[in-house]
């Protein structure tokens, strides 16, 4: 029997439709071991990449655990306890065990991105450093991970570095301007080569460009020149200064824009500089202090904490960034009356 009368002929329909049928086998067959063949390479370079890291693991024994799916969740959320009660070994410890076991590329980058977060927390740049940019190689496009890239370089005072994650945040339309202007602050004050001056003016037209800013741009015009300090003293925004003013010491004072605000004037009767009579400034521990001042009471002092308007949190100490949640100039003054303390040549400057 010749082989034409088995197989049909090459104008037959029917060996058109095998021939396609054969072909999206063939495809279909390729691409599903190709898919195969680069997660395993994909989990090999990850444990590769992982090893690093493995003098962290000896805090548990994992060798006689055999892994199941669902010990995601749990292990995760005591992974999360450990971290958040400040057990940082036993917190990597079990972040790195989910990491090598989980087989789902999704929940394998969540983990890797707590990994890095706790190690974040534990001061562990370099580390967390390592992890935030493997995860944007497998996700080029993970906004979230750019931003805390964009935090380590800032905590490494790596301000250019910090500046590269700016621009495939604004390709991912991020609304990165304070950020920008942030980086831009930080890098400036950071720069030996910059003459005083021209760090002066370019801080007041930072101040002028985003309001955001004033805090942080005050503080440093007290730190490199007085009298422009004072110049940029806008009434309206003296409560976000309060601590700033409050211990600064008696020899940065400008007396003459002083007596011409009557916020002013009441903060440093209320401190014990000026002898002038008192006047009202609308802020009430301030007018407090100056009334208790003027029936002779004068062992009043004021206490400073900083809460973050995003997130809530309070603080002992001033900050930029949120400690918590890293917003930017996002800090709130809050005071109260105590008792005074000994004198001393303290500032926050």
């Amino acid at each position: 029997m010749h082989l034409e009368h088995i197989l049909p002929a090459y104008d037959d329909p029917l060996f058109s439709i095998l021939l396609i049928i054969f072909i999206a086998l063939i495809i279909a067959l390729v691409t599903y071991g190709w898919g195969l063949y680069k997660q395993k390479r994909e989990k090999s370079e990850l444990l590769n990449f992982l090893e690093k890291f493995e003098n962290s693991k000896e805090t548990f024994d994992f060798e006689d655990m055999h892994f199941q799916e669902n010990m995601l969740k749990p292990f995760s959320l005591l992974a999360k306890a450990f971290e958040t009660s400040g057990e940082y070994p036993r917190a990597i410890s079990l972040y790195l065990y989910l990491i090598e076991n989980i087989e789902h590329k999704k929940e394998r980058l969540e983990i890797m991105e707590q990994l890095a977060n706790t190690y974040l927390h534990a001061g562990f740049l370099e580390r967390a450093r390592s992890i935030y940019l493997e995860i944007l190689h497998l996700t080029p496009r993970n906004s979230k991970i750019l931003y805390a890239l964009g935090f380590i370089y800032e905590s490494m005072h790596q301000y250019d570095k910090a500046k590269e994650t700016l621009e495939p945040l604004r390709r991912l339309n991020e609304e990165i301007e304070t950020l920008e202007n942030y980086y831009h602050f930080k890098s400036l004050m950071m720069q030996n080569d910059f003459e005083s001056n021209e760090k002066v003016k370019q801080i007041k037209m930072l101040i002028t460009k985003d309001t955001s800013f004033y805090r942080e741009g005050i503080i440093s015009l007290f730190a490199l020149d007085t009298k422009s300090a004072w110049e940029m003293i806008d009434a309206t925004h003296i409560h976000e200064l309060m601590d700033i003013l409050w211990f600064l010491p008696s020899s940065q004072l400008d007396l003459d824009i002083i007596a011409a605000d009557k916020t002013l004037c009441t903060l440093y009767y209320a401190k014990g500089y000026l002898k002038k009579e008192l006047r009202e400034s609308n802020i009430f521990t301030i007018d407090l202090l100056a009334t208790a001042r003027k029936a002779g009471i004068v062992n009043g002092d004021l206490l400073f904490s900083y809460l973050c308007k995003q997130c809530k949190h309070s603080f002992p100490v001033s900050f930029s960034r949120c400690p918590h949640c890293m917003a930017i100039n996002s800090i709130q003054i809050e005071e109260k009356i105590a008792e005074s303390r000994p004198k001393t040549d303290y500032s926050l400057l």
